[in-house]
């Protein structure tokens, strides 16, 4: 499969009792699976989760991290899960230093390796949320992995590639390839070690993968391979509940998890673009393409300094998040020039993953994200267990001066970020008609984001994400004006062409997406943009976004899943 042309199309999916986007439709189907048998949107997300560990082990995985938003329908709440892991204890700078390395770690290093935090966020989120077992919740995943499954092409594709660059020179790599090679499309892959793992978590719990044989396997492997992870850097992990953060966009309630995610950087673009009228601009427009371009680097200025452990740096998140500080912000932008250069404000004085959404017949919604980072991460294995272990770590700063300078014990820099909108009802009711936000619903109180309690009357309008390293918070900001300035359904949104500011700082290249206009990208870069075209299978780095809207008046739900992957939205 050489090349992926774009030439069919999709409807939005409808539905009231229950939804699912997924990248890959047999984890859909295990989600389905779980809300027919009586769970709700936590229960069918972490169905969800271990499937496309199954499933597309080509990104996500039990040996990775996740993050995730909860809305309860019950209470109006939105909170956030930090399931992220850990620099191992015996980590330091001065570790690195007497070891040779340099200005970073190699991408594949197993001291890139930090504690792996997915399966004690499953865990978590299901004791808080959820209704059925954890061994109910892991059947389908358990299922898939023994009897085997026909892999899609887009993740053939993709496992290929992971094989060539990671697995068959990673120790235990080889134990997810068929010989040495990736499965092809359609061809029956079985993984025995990780419906083993399953198997063990579904029994004993977290308390299993953190501090029995599956830990052992973990800090043995990771030892064996050079680096430094013990089972006490794994019975010490732990998730953490966070209060989300949060701005307002044309009516809108946008919510993010807070650092150490970078989800800050698409709410600090949205209040800078909110002062432009972008709704009277063409879309794939040079003009506003550069708007949301310049925004997009002022706020990676900010973020690509300020996103740390929040446990080992201050973080001014009310101060970056004012409307005050977006004005500021906003007057850096030329109109007519791109700035490369763009620096870090003072608000105050002195990678591959999946990303998915549920909605279930009740109202509850779960925005959802897990990772390995780079494909398979590291490429490691621990022998038998069937997963591989993320290379997280690989976003620490080696500068200690830096407030996500590596240390032991600490969370790096995280470039996964799910996503959630709501509409208060102080702010205005949103209504869906044809699957779009109807014009004139929604009251824009944009001077007033931080003046009234966030957490209160929240009506849920969609949980949505774009996954892919530095693209994820430039897909949130491009899905949020298509729904918000143009009014269009979740697929439309979805289907739209992106630009992506590839290594996510404020003077990177910009990739644009083969469907905009030849002319636009000669404009940009005629305004000083560094751009290039990208079409065919490296659309993967534009993300690959679901999005379930519901119409907080009728529960309607309207999915959309991203052309770019293989997945879909499905309903009950």
């Amino acid at each position: 499969m050489s090349d992926l042309p774009f030439t069919s199309r999709r409807s939005p999916v409808y539905s009231r009792r229950g939804m699912i986007a997924a990248s890959q439709p047999l984890a859909v189907a295990a989600g389905l699976e779980i809300l027919a048998a009586g769970g709700n949107a936590a229960d069918a997300a972490i169905a969800t989760a271990a499937a496309l560990n199954v499933t597309e082990p080509t990104s996500t995985g039990i040996g990775g991290d996740c993050f995730a938003l909860f809305y309860e329908m019950a209470t109006g709440q939105v909170t956030a899960l930090n399931g992220s892991g850990r620099a191992p204890a015996g980590l330091t700078l001065e570790r690195l230093q007497h070891e040779g390395f340099g200005a970073e770690l190699p991408p594949y290093h197993p001291h890139t390796v930090t504690v792996p935090g997915a399966c004690a966020g499953w865990c978590d989120l299901a004791e808080r949320y959820g209704r059925l077992p954890l061994s109910r919740l892991l059947a389908p995943a358990i299922r898939l992995a023994e009897e085997g499954f026909p892999v899609a092409p887009i993740t053939a594709y993709f496992w290929q590639r992971g094989a060539e660059r990671q697995l068959t020179g990673a120790p235990g790599g080889r134990e997810l390839t068929l010989d040495g090679r990736a499965p092809r499309a359609g061809e029956i892959f079985r993984n025995p070690g990780l419906a083993r793992t399953f198997r063990t978590v579904a029994e004993g719990g977290k308390a299993a993968y953190y501090q029995g044989a599956i830990a052992k396997a973990i800090a043995a492997a990771v030892r064996a391979a050079g680096g430094c992870m013990t089972v006490d850097d794994l019975a010490a992990h732990t998730s953490t509940w966070d209060e989300p953060i949060s701005t307002t966009y044309r009516g809108l309630r946008v919510w993010e998890c807070p650092p150490n995610g970078q989800g800050l950087a698409a709410l600090l673009a949205l209040n800078v673009l909110e002062g432009f009228d972008l709704a009277g601009l063409d879309p794939l427009s040079p003009e506003r393409l550069h708007l949301a371009i310049e925004a997009m680097r002022l706020a990676f200025a900010d973020t690509r300094w300020y996103v740390a452990d929040p446990r080992f740096t201050n973080v001014p998140i009310y101060q970056l998040l004012s409307k005050e500080y977006a004005a500021d912000r906003r007057r850096l932008i030329d109109l007519a020039r791109a700035t490369l250069d763009q620096r870090r404000g003072a608000p105050v004085a002195g990678s591959d993953t999946v990303y998915f959404c549920v909605v279930d017949g009740e109202g509850n919604a779960c925005s959802f994200i897990n990772s390995n980072y780079m494909g398979f991460g590291t490429g490691i294995v621990p022998t038998g267990w069937g997963f591989t272990l993320q290379n997280r770590g690989h976003n620490f700063s080696l500068d200690p001066a830096h407030p996500n300078a590596l240390a032991p014990g600490k969370r790096p820099y995280h470039t996964i970020i799910p996503g959630m909108i709501t509409v208060d009802r102080r702010l205005g009711r949103g209504k869906l008609v044809d699957g779009k936000l109807l014009r004139g619903r929604l009251v824009d109180d944009s001077t007033n984001s931080q003046s009234i309690n966030p957490q209160s009357t929240n009506l849920l309008l969609a949980p949505f994400g774009v996954m892919g390293g530095f693209n994820q918070p430039q897909g949130h900001v491009q899905v949020v004006l298509a729904l918000a300035d143009d009014r269009l359904d979740s697929q439309a949104a979805l289907d739209r062409p992106r630009f992506c500011i590839g290594d996510g700082t404020a003077g990177g290249a910009v990739s644009l997406e083969d469907g905009i206009p030849p002319a636009a990208v000669a404009a940009l870069a005629g305004m000083g943009h560094p751009v290039v075209t990208v079409t065919g299978h490296e659309r993967a780095l534009f993300g690959r976004g679901q999005i379930i809207l519901r119409d907080p008046e009728t529960g309607i739900l309207c999915g959309g899943s991203d052309p770019r992957a293989d997945g879909c939205a499905m309903s009950l």
